[in-house]
């Protein structure tokens, strides 16, 4: 399964794609809006938004996306390391 996190700390990248491995997700994180955010984000099958550390544009971008291909979007208010594992466990259960 794959995951997009849009947010986040970019000295964080690195173990939010540990924290996915962990939980047997591939990972794509984009800590900063880049021009082509939208053909990046591709088809996953997941959606995380940090939402205190996030522009509102690339919330924009991110939920376009998963409304165009019907992608589940969960949120997490803090950026944490935790806040991921939650969400990520919370994910696999439901």
């Amino acid at each position: 399964m794959s995951v997009v996190i849009i947010g986040g700390n970019e000295r964080m990248e690195q173990q939010y794609k540990q924290i996915c491995r962990r939980h047997k997700y591939k990972a794509k994180v984009f800590t900063r809006m880049s021009g082509n955010l939208k053909t990046q984000i591709g088809q996953p099958d997941l959606i995380i938004l940090f939402t205190s550390t996030v522009a509102h544009k690339m919330v924009h971008c991110a939920l376009k996306e998963a409304e165009r291909y019907n992608i589940r979007v969960e949120r997490a208010h803090s950026s944490s390391a935790n806040a991921l594992d939650t969400v990520l466990q919370s994910v696999k259960t439901a």
